[in-house]
């Protein structure tokens, strides 16, 4: 294997090898008990896989997921990379950083906290965020590539040591009102990996990766594809490790009924609590001091690359309104979102990203067909538009916006796959529809 292909497999794996990320795992494996492992296994498949998969798909166009769309349907496809990106952005993920950040830093030294700490945090992170966006420089990236591998360093020590002090626990008990079934669990921790949003940002952020692996002298003539998978395979490899070893770690990690109830009451989260507290117990208050520090850091280069992406995106269809003023506009929306809460900000991105992981998996699954089979537009087309009504009407539904009783009834409901039959339905109806139109011109 070349020694490029390892250069762009670890810059793959720092691309979605985000701090926020880490807080997922734990609580999954704490709360899965007993089917821990077909839930982090459901996890890696969309945690990990799925990001990978849209990686390499998008290196099958030379304009990426961008120009693919445009092809399917320019409007459609405008209006789902604007969802994309808000997603990313303002909406959830640029808040999900400062508000981690706080939790993972200034909670553990405070006992618990509080509205004015909250803010006051937020508006330093954001005010600085703000600063950077508005004057990207490369200091941003330098930082960034010196704290990935001292993130991933501290990560890897403290999964080591934290294996080895639970090695001989027992795994804590199954929080049967989740987890019921391995079946179950398997699909409970596929959604669960929708949070960590790394798909929908494959697909926003494919041409930005592609021309970063190009940069390493890798062109199509050259094996794009096949070092596109290869070095896939290497950041899958060191991302499931990663998810692997925290969520065993949050598996056998025991907490007390009061502490339980004080999180919920305090409105924090399960895996930024455990991360942090093994962090103490493994190292000691250093170890946690350290983990806090390194994980701000981190966010904020993600927070600062997030936010300069989306306003470059929304400037480039939108140019009348000034980058500086779109940065500034999302800059403090982020602020205001975040001073929720990390909690509020994740339960509140569910239903969205219920809606557009259906669509992304779609999207990638008709693309690879089209990449062996010749396939029509309007096959795309049709899947795409019957998975995005079906996923809207399902989100609906499951939140009481709008009462649909067949909802219930529809094939793999229970698995929270019900738009994938629609999305068969759909490419096979278009394919045929469409080859029967082609047949016709030609005739």
């Amino acid at each position: 294997m070349k020694k490029s292909t390892w250069v762009v497999g670890f810059m793959l794996f720092a691309i979605f090898f985000g701090a926020g990320n880490l807080i997922f795992p734990p609580k999954l494996g704490h709360t899965s008990g007993a089917y821990f492992w077909p839930a982090i296994l459901g996890f890696i498949v969309t945690g990990v896989g799925l990001p990978l998969l849209g990686i390499i798909v998008g290196s099958l166009d030379e304009g990426g997921y961008k120009e693919a769309l445009r092809k399917i349907n320019p409007v459609f496809g405008t209006i789902f990379l604007v969802a994309i990106y808000l997603t990313i952005g303002p909406l959830f993920a640029i808040p999900r950083t400062g508000a981690t950040s706080y939790e993972m830093a200034v909670v553990p030294f405070l006992g618990s906290p509080s509205v004015l700490s909250l803010f006051i945090f937020t508006l330093i992170y954001f005010a600085v965020s703000l600063w950077l966006a508005i004057n990207p420089s490369k200091m941003v990236d330098r930082v960034g590539s010196f704290l990935t591998p001292v993130l991933l360093v501290s990560i890897v020590l403290l999964v080591i040591r934290g294996i080895y002090i639970l090695f001989n626990k027992p795994a804590t008990p199954t929080d049967t009102t989740v987890y019921s079934s391995g079946v179950g669990s398997f699909f409970k921790g596929f959604t669960e990996g929708y949070l960590t949003m790394d798909a929908i940002a494959a697909i926003a952020f494919s041409v930005i990766v592609l021309n970063a692996i190009k940069a390493k002298g890798i062109t199509k003539e050259t094996g794009l594809f096949k070092q596109t998978v290869l070095a896939g395979v290497i950041a899958a490899a060191a991302l499931g490790f990663i998810y692997l070893t925290l969520g065993w770690i949050g598996n056998h990690y025991s907490l007390s009924a009061a502490t339980a109830a004080s999180i919920e009451k305090n409105h924090l989260d399960m895996g930024t609590y455990i991360l942090t507290h093994v962090a103490n117990e493994t190292f000691g208050g250093f170890g946690k001091l350290l983990i806090g520090v390194i994980v701000t850091l981190a966010c904020l280069t993600t927070s600062v690359g997030l936010i300069v992406a989306v306003s470059e995106y929304f400037y480039e269809i939108f140019p009348k309104i000034s980058y500086k003023v779109y940065v500034i506009v999302f800059t403090l929306f982020s602020f205001l979102l975040a001073n929720q809460g990390l909690s509020a900000v994740i339960s509140k991105s569910v239903p969205v990203l219920l809606v557009l992981y259906p669509i992304a998996m779609t999207l990638v699954l008709v693309m690879l067909l089209a990449k062996f089979i010749p396939t029509p537009p309007l096959a795309q087309q049709l899947a795409l538009g019957l998975v995005t009504i079906v996923s809207i009407l399902s989100v609906m539904h499951a939140y009481g916006m709008l009462h649909l009783s067949f909802m219930d009834s529809l094939p793999l409901k229970g698995q929270s796959l019900e738009w994938l039959l629609f999305a068969i339905i759909g490419y096979i109806v278009g394919y045929l529809l469409g080859a029967r139109q082609e047949k016709i011109q030609y005739t």
